[in-house]
């Protein structure tokens, strides 16, 4: 298992009348979560795209359990829990401090730049394994 941590403040703008974060909002806290872990590993998503690669997510899911509220600072813990083959497929949990507001999870496939399904590159394959290894 390959985990990432992150922080966000949650701004003004991603609040609705009640006060309360936007359940749309919380997609783009996924982003920010996959991308830094795919940055911590060593494959930084704009040089998956330099290379031609892109990530588009094949599902997604959400579930909320309490809100967040506006300049709360939350976490975003990203979960890899097995090797990618063709698919990637990450969990995240969204807290404030110890306390679990959100869980959700996405699949994404690997595609190149004209959109056809493609399998990963060796190097990312490489990196992947590595980061198993190490913790197996």
């Amino acid at each position: 298992m390959i985990q990432s941590r992150t922080q966000v403040v949650v701004r003004y703008a991603e609040t609705d009348m009640m006060g309360v974060v936007y359940h749309g909002n919380y997609l783009p806290w996924f982003e920010v979560g996959r991308t830094t872990l795919l940055k911590e590993l060593g494959l930084p998503y704009r040089q998956l795209e330099a290379d031609g690669f892109r990530l588009p997510v094949l599902e997604v899911t959400a579930k909320y359990l309490r809100p967040a509220v506006y300049d709360d600072t939350i976490t975003i813990v990203t979960t890899m829990r097995e090797r990618p083959l063709l698919r990637i497929r990450l969990e995240y949990e969204v807290r404030r401090g110890e306390e679990l507001l959100a869980t959700g999870a996405t699949v994404h496939a690997f595609i190149d730049r004209e959109g056809r399904p493609v399998r990963p590159p060796a190097s990312v394959v490489a990196t992947f394994g590595a980061a198993f290894k190490a913790i197996d």
